[in-house]
């Protein structure tokens, strides 16, 4: 019975600070697969789906960055959690399929296809048995596009808060606490170059749910399809 108290005080002590029970240290729970959310990538390039969302990532296990509440996340703490290297090349090199990185602790890269729009994250974390919750996510993607395009915009939506950098320069930044929503935040105009094109991003999250969502607009708002999607 003594045990029993014990553990409901600590449970109530966590939700009175704000967390998530089992958030505070939180462990791996056992893998449940990625399935239904993502496939292993094809080797064949990828083309946006008929919306122009981008679904083909390598996507790096979570970088564990406890934190308690979302309510953090102003653009000067976003700027410096995703700004911080966390292990060596990370905005530099160009990740492979099962690469190991040496972060706090060694983490994979994953490319996958995913089966929906949005990229979910969680799921992701879940289905692989890694941490959930208090984490920082890495996305890579490659868009190889047939001729350059001009005045175009970045279109992203995520949960929580994210940057995003075309060809090593920030094109997005999505700050505070929010949810996913497609074209959430639309960076200014951009110019894709002929051939190509490398986009990075960091998403970072307390508690609750993690995905995100990008796709291309050209000069008239319209999604972009006519581009395909390799990882290399």
């Amino acid at each position: 019975m003594r045990i029993r108290h014990l553990a409901l005080g600590a449970t109530l002590l966590a939700t009175l600070a704000g967390a998530t029970p089992g958030m505070a240290g939180q462990q791996a729970t056992p893998a449940t697969g990625i399935a239904p959310y993502f496939q292993p990538a094809g080797t064949a390039p990828s083309t946006p789906d008929a919306d122009g969302f981008l679904r083909r990532w390598l996507l790096l296990e979570p970088i564990v960055k406890p934190n308690r509440t979302n309510t953090v996340f102003t653009a000067s703490y976003v700027r410096e959690a995703l700004g911080t290297s966390y292990f060596p090349g990370q905005f530099t090199a160009t990740p492979r399929d099962g690469q190991i990185v040496k972060a706090a602790e060694p983490l994979r890269w994953h490319a996958l296809d995913s089966n929906s729009f949005d990229i979910k994250l969680f799921n992701l974390a879940q289905g692989l048995g890694k941490p959930t919750y208090g984490v920082i996510f890495q996305a890579y993607t490659v868009i190889d596009v047939p001729r350059e395009m001009r005045d175009v915009r970045m279109a992203v939506g995520s949960n929580a808060a994210s940057i995003w950098w075309l060809n090593g320069k920030e094109a997005v930044g999505l700050f505070n606490d929010r949810r996913m929503v497609m074209d959430d935040v639309l960076s200014d105009r951009l110019t894709l170059r002929k051939g190509r094109n490398v986009i990075r991003g960091a998403v970072i999250n307390g508690p609750g749910l993690s995905d995100f969502c990008v796709r291309f607009l050209d000069a008239e708002g319209k999604p972009i399809t006519a581009l395909s999607t390799v990882l290399r």
